[in-house]
């Protein structure tokens, strides 16, 4: 099976783990709080039982790695060189809250670069999906999936908008967006949460996506790959490519998601 086979069956088992989710949804779900305080829910488990065991049947010789399964030592996580990296529900405080901006993602990493990823909204069936030479679309329901595209600049008249999180900014965020603004005039932040932050970015709603602010490594691969199957990118800090190198600690470094080819790329990057 290749990669574009691949990526339509994580499709499958994103959308069945948002169903296996729905039944929780403001249901007065208990929550439990993990070691590193945050929470957890019924929900988060039955999705990630659904994608674990769809991603063993689909691909037995490829391990996972699940923010619900992720007590795996450096030292094995070493020899991997492709794995899937998967949060069966990303935004669970969203969740909590009865809010809609939760999602499923699943990515295929393959020697610390995504080889694709696919986002889920469980509430209305929407789908994103994509990686880096395959493309990247979004399908609504039961309607055809729709090709998605980056745009490199507002359209005429309207603002520039950064994508920014509900619960989690810095310091550091806010100095780079006062500069970001004075380079490109007045800015129009775009609030949301989960992964949905970078979707907006690939079918062209908002400009980028600046996080200078904690992440863990389950919470951004599967939305890098639609990203940049988009015609966008992920870069650290040092303006190098965003990767997920087995490394002890599963936190991300802080990035930046941008259109590829925006001609404001390089004062953006100036700024940091």
């Amino acid at each position: 099976m290749n990669d574009l086979q691949l990526m339509h069956e994580a499709v499958k088992l994103a959308l069945a783990a948002g169903e296996a989710i729905l039944p929780f949804w403001r249901a007065d779900v208990a929550v439990t709080n993990k070691a590193d305080d945050s929470p957890v829910t019924a929900a988060d488990l039955a999705a990630h039982r659904v994608i674990a065991d769809g991603l063993l049947a689909l691909a037995p010789q490829v391990p996972v790695l699940s923010e619900e399964d992720c007590n795996i030592p450096l030292a094995e996580r070493e020899g991997w060189s492709r794995w899937w990296l998967v949060d069966p529900l990303d935004g669970t405080k969203e969740f909590i809250a009865g809010s809609e901006e939760f999602t499923v993602n699943i990515a295929l990493i393959e020697n610390g670069e995504v080889v694709f990823g696919v986002v889920s909204m469980p509430t209305n069936g929407r789908c994103y999906f994509g990686g880096r030479g395959l493309g990247a679309w979004r399908a609504d329901a039961d309607d055809a999936a729709q090709p998605i595209q980056v745009r490199n600049a507002p359209a005429p008249g309207e603002r520039f908008t950064v994508v920014a999180s509900r619960r989690h900014s810095s310091p550091e965020q806010e100095a780079l967006l006062a500069g970001l603004g004075a380079a490109v005039g007045q800015l129009e932040l775009a609030n949301i949460g989960s992964s949905l932050k970078f979707c907006l970015l690939a079918e062209g709603s908002a400009d980028c996506y600046p996080r200078l602010a904690p992440t863990s490594q389950w919470d951004t691969a599967a939305a890098q790959g639609v990203v940049e199957g988009a015609g966008g990118e992920v870069i650290g800090l040092d303006g190098l490519p965003f990767r997920y190198p087995p490394r002890e600690s599963l936190l991300n470094p802080y990035f930046l998601a941008l259109p590829a080819n925006a001609a404001w790329r390089q004062a953006f990057l100036n700024l940091i």
